[in-house]
């Protein structure tokens, strides 16, 4: 199968890791992938799943002075974005001529489904989240009903609409699209890439090979609305009184984490790892004894849990409905209701006193990833199956 891969994804963040990944996928299962984008990048960067920065090549775009922009200007702009590449896609189309265009839809991006309507080309828009919600409480819009308009008709025009939870598409299904053209391909991981790893080097690579107790790790961008405060807080309880908390990233929850240890009185055990290329989390993850996600967007697929998933670790996360497609509770994770400290507190604390727990729900963990087939090269067998059912 020939696929024409489009996005308007310049980031160098989970976003680019799932793009680099799903294409890596595709080629492993034998299919042509042509790759369309906002930035070009080197082919050899294509090829790789987790490429780091700095062996990655890019181009200069205008695109780049985009976050300079005033609000109402950039969300022209992201408009605007749909004439440019629609041409580019058309001219790619007709040259590549591929069996089905799949686009990791973006805010205000009609590229694609114009290109198919014109061509005639399946069209698989990947919604990874509802822009217009999730922009309407973070930046906010300029022109709210312009904007739900719009991607309503996308998502509607759309051959198939690929959704990351069963939440989601239920979201999706709200703003009328049939049920029967919406799949779920949850995010991946690359298991292979989680065997026989070091435990002793993954700690020193952290910076923790004298640490005693638990560790408790979070990987990601974190924000104040992650609650990895109630971590520290229960870092002050006597159940967590030797538990490490490690942190690897970075983000704007920093100050407010580094004052709230001081209150607390755990500074000494709370670690900033800073932030490391995607290619090399597998090797750190075994430095981990329990991996963290203490909330997330009620629609979301975190990538970081199918990491911590395949890595073996035991994860504490928020019991809710698009968590549970992937967790069974008491079993691969222990989830605890949103918000709730106390409740999170208590879960790390069974944790930490039982070792034999701990590594009975990561080999739960990762048996989940098996059985459910939760991996990158799985996602690209769905794709092509709904491909084929055309």
């Amino acid at each position: 199968m020939k696929i024409l891969y489009h996005h308007r994804t310049q980031a160098e963040d989970g976003q680019a890791v799932h793009i680099r990944s799903l294409i890596e996928a595709f080629q492993s299962e034998g299919h042509e992938v042509r790759e369309v984008a906002l930035v070009e990048r080197s082919a050899e960067g294509s090829d790789k799943p987790t490429p780091e920065p700095s062996t990655r090549s890019r181009g200069w775009s205008p695109w780049a002075l985009f976050g300079l922009l005033p609000g109402f200007v950039k969300e022209l702009a992201e408009y605007a974005y749909s004439l440019h590449a629609r041409r580019r896609l058309e001219r790619a189309a007709r040259e590549f001529q591929p069996d089905v265009i799949y686009e990791r839809y973006a805010f205000g991006n009609s590229a694609g489904v114009a290109t198919s309507e014109a061509l005639g080309i399946p069209l698989i828009l990947e919604v990874n989240s509802p822009l217009v919600l999730e922009l309407g409480r973070t930046r906010g819009l300029a022109f709210p009903r312009l904007a739900r308009r719009v991607e309503n008709r996308i998502f509607q025009r759309a051959t198939r609409v690929c959704v990351v939870t069963e939440v989601l598409k239920g979201m999706v299904a709200e703003l009328g699209v049939e049920p029967g053209r919406i799949f779920v391909t949850p995010n991946g991981v690359h298991p292979e890439l989680y065997q026989d790893l070091d435990r002793s080097a993954a700690r020193e690579d952290l910076g923790i090979q004298a640490t005693s107790g638990i560790v408790l790790g979070f990987v990601g961008y974190y924000r104040d609305w992650h609650r990895l405060d109630l971590v520290l807080d229960g870092m002050a309880t006597e159940g967590l009184a030797t538990a490490h908390l490690v942190l690897v990233g970075t983000g704007p929850a920093e100050d407010g984490l580094r004052a709230r240890a001081r209150e607390l009185g755990v500074e000494d055990r709370l670690h900033f790892a800073g932030t490391r290329p995607h290619g090399v989390i597998p090797r750190i993850l075994p430095a981990f004894d329990v991996g963290l996600v203490p909330a997330i967007n009620p629609y979301a697929s975190p990538l970081k849990l199918h990491e911590y998933m395949a890595a073996g670790l035991p994860t504490v996360a928020p019991d809710q409905p698009n968590l549970r497609e992937v967790l069974t509770d008491g079993h691969d994770a222990l989830l605890v209701p949103p918000g709730d400290g106390p409740a999170l507190i208590s879960a790390l604390s069974k944790l930490a006193k039982d070792d034999s727990l701990r590594t009975a729900m990561g080999r739960a963990a990762m048996a989940t990833i098996e059985d459910r087939d939760l991996t990158w090269r799985g996602n690209a067998r769905r794709v092509a199956a709904e491909v084929r059912g055309l």
